[in-house]
């Protein structure tokens, strides 16, 4: 059976996309391996070294652009990671780290949503149940 390993988020800066997905958010840093003027740059969940990566991408690839675009201005975040609390998380990323939130702490059904800015041309969606 197939399972996921890695997930990619298409980014502009990768070293700017670390310091967001690694130092705000507190994911851990896996693989930092130089490739060419690029990196091999993966981060687990904290407390799940051996789990899924997320694969910080350079968003070179001439689609990557114009979709990330299309998904900001449409208010659509590219993927999803569950918090323990949404609200207490959305509140430690704006007092703690000044991030932007494009969507506060909502009801969708049975969990809690809020959208927030990645700093690297994304929205990211944050939700707990």
């Amino acid at each position: 059976m197939p399972k996921v390993s890695y997930c990619s988020v298409f980014v502009d800066d990768q070293e700017r996309a670390l310091r967001f997905y690694r130092d705000v958010l507190g994911f851990a840093l896996k693989h930092d391996v130089p490739m060419g003027p690029h990196r091999w740059l993966t981060l687990t969940a904290p407390g799940d070294p051996d789990g899924a990566q997320l694969l910080l991408e350079p968003d070179e690839h001439p689609a990557a652009k114009p979709f990330k675009a299309a998904l900001v201005e449409d208010g659509i975040p590219l993927t999803a990671f569950e918090v323990d609390d949404v609200h207490g998380e959305v509140r430690r990323l704006v007092d703690e780290h000044g991030v932007t939130v494009v969507q506060p702490p909502s009801p969708a059904g049975p969990v809690t949503i809020a959208v927030v800015d990645d700093t690297c041309g994304n929205l990211i969606q944050l939700f707990s149940s």
